[in-house]
């Protein structure tokens, strides 16, 4: 494998930087206010399946009322 000089290593780090679509705020701010409402959904979904099991199993052990 060649070895790649500090300098040739920086200049290619650059270049490939340059290729990156950098979000704008706005698009920053509507991916992450979706990421915290899809995390909200999702723990409010499996609070409610976690609740069913727990009924569901506790009628087939005989503890639950």
């Amino acid at each position: 494998m060649a070895k790649t000089s500090p300098a040739e290593f920086v200049r290619q780090v650059r270049q490939e930087v340059s290729k990156v679509h950098w979000p704008t705020r706005k698009e920053a701010m509507i991916t992450t206010i979706m990421v915290f409402i899809m995390a909200a959904v999702m723990s409010v979904f499996f609070l409610g399946v976690d609740k069913l099991w727990a009924f569901v199993i506790s009628l087939l052990l005989g503890l639950g009322a």
